[in-house]
């Protein structure tokens, strides 16, 4: 019998319903006993998300410095074959919930050694949060062998419909424009992934180090978002550093400087977002073989091949 766990935390409940549709086929295993535990934060962030205290997360979020969360109910010598790791990103990073989690003891006692399935859900852009996730796994001895990635296809739409869903709850299409968030479709389909863990779980292994998801479509990097990411991520650096210089978390001393903050952002994506997309796709003939290296490095490890979807598509 091996023992899987599940951790997750899902503001809008997106990510829990990816959870429920990839941990099935391991729920329904003879062979698997599956703990799921969602991530309660003592001071509960909101849905829909106030503007103000939208805002007001992001230096935290940035410099991984979190609120605490609520103990896990899991006992103290409990052990466990295999970790997956679901998570939000929000600005670039992963999601407060989480990275209190990864800095608890209760990570470095559950985690510590133990092979980690990264599955995240989010708009598009998810690279920089990735990285931080790598070392934060690495600074409790966890070892990463696997990343899932879901993310919305609504393309440009997104910079419109993701926000009014965190902001309002409306997720519905509206002006031509699809839902937000990933497609019903996409999440009934990551159920492959729990097929294909089940599996190898049977034959152990997950004790090789080695991926167990390639050829599954586990993850895709779009090349086009690479430099702006990297772009985006260096100035929230910047902004989160003097906003926490400012004030603490809820300091009326912040509002003057977030409210330029957001307005600085609004025009970044206006116009510095679309004239790196357009430099890009023009210089893209150049920079062809460094965005493969680019997008060989972060597809790491599970990769976007698909040579082993018939085997366990449903």
């Amino acid at each position: 019998m091996k023992r899987v766990l599940v951790v997750y935390y899902s503001q809008t409940g997106q990510l829990g319903a990816v959870v429920r549709s990839l941990a099935a086929p391991l729920a329904s295993s003879r062979d698997v006993e599956l703990r799921v535990i969602e991530l309660r934060p003592q001071a509960p962030h909101p849905f829909p998300w106030p503007l103000s205290r939208f805002f007001d997360a992001f230096p935290e979020c940035i410099y991984l410095d979190p609120p605490p969360i609520e103990p896990l109910e899991v006992g103290p010598n409990e052990q466990f074959d295999l970790v997956i790791l679901a998570y939000q990103v929000w600005f670039l990073s992963p999601s407060l919930p989480i990275t209190a989690f990864l800095k608890s003891d209760a990570a470095r006692r559950l985690l510590a050694g133990k092979p980690v399935v990264t599955l995240i859900a989010c708009r598009n852009m998810w690279l920089m949060a990735q990285e931080q996730m790598k070392n934060l796994l690495s600074a409790i001895g966890a070892r990463l062998i696997d990343n899932i990635v879901l993310t919305d296809r609504g393309g440009l739409s997104t910079f419109i419909t993701t926000p009014r869903w965190l902001l309002t709850g409306r997720r519905s299409g509206f002006w031509g424009m699809p839902p937000a968030g990933v497609t019903e479709g996409d999440i009934a389909a990551s159920a492959r992934f729990g097929r294909a863990l089940a599996a190898a779980l049977a034959r152990n292994e997950e004790r090789s180090g080695k991926p167990l998801l390639t050829g599954l479509k586990a993850v895709e990097v779009d090349v086009r978002l690479i430099a702006s990411e990297r772009l985006g991520y260096r100035s929230f650096r910047v902004w989160a550093r003097l906003l926490r210089a400012v004030g603490k978390p809820g300091s009326a001393r912040r509002r003057p400087v977030l409210a330029i903050y957001v307005i600085f952002l609004v025009c970044v994506i206006l116009i510095v977002v679309p004239i790196t997309v357009l430099l890009k796709a023009l210089l893209r003939p150049l920079l062809a073989p460094q965005l493969q290296r680019q997008k060989a490095y972060f597809e790491q490890p599970s990769g976007s091949s698909a040579q082993r979807m018939n085997v366990f598509h449903g």
